[in-house]
């Protein structure tokens, strides 16, 4: 039992961890999100681009400070790649459909769609990235 609930406050941790890592993650992505489509860039394309600038920044501090993963691994790095991949796919497609069909703003299209990717991203890196 003791193993359980030391387990469950291990998880919920790494679980605040990410979520600070996160929202450093979507400050960037946020910001080169919104100047990418101030200069004029098509927002699925500054989706691509904002999100993968997060997404870098993740795998380092994810792999550090919230899961501390040790060592260089190839195989860590393509899961991860993977996960993130799955995610900016939830996130894209929230996006468009959030924006196009629904006919919210960007700014609140954005913020759905970075919400909806969030669950993806957290359980993939957490049961299958950096396990």
């Amino acid at each position: 039992m003791k193993q359980l609930i030391a387990r469950h406050h291990h998880s919920i941790g790494e679980f605040v961890k990410f979520m600070l890592v996160g929202l450093l993650n979507t400050g960037i992505d946020v910001a080169v999100f919104f100047l990418l489509t101030w200069l004029g860039i098509v927002y699925v394309a500054a989706q691509v681009v904002s999100y993968s600038c997060g997404a870098a920044n993740s795998y380092l501090l994810n792999k550090v400070w919230t899961f501390r993963s040790c060592g260089l691994s190839y195989a860590e790095m393509v899961r991860f790649v993977v996960v993130n991949l799955i995610s900016l796919g939830i996130s894209v497609a929230c996006l468009a459909l959030l924006h196009d069909v629904t006919g919210l703003t960007l700014a609140v299209a954005k913020g759905g769609a970075t919400a909806c990717a969030l669950a993806a991203n957290f359980l993939g890196n957490k049961l299958w990235v950096f396990r």
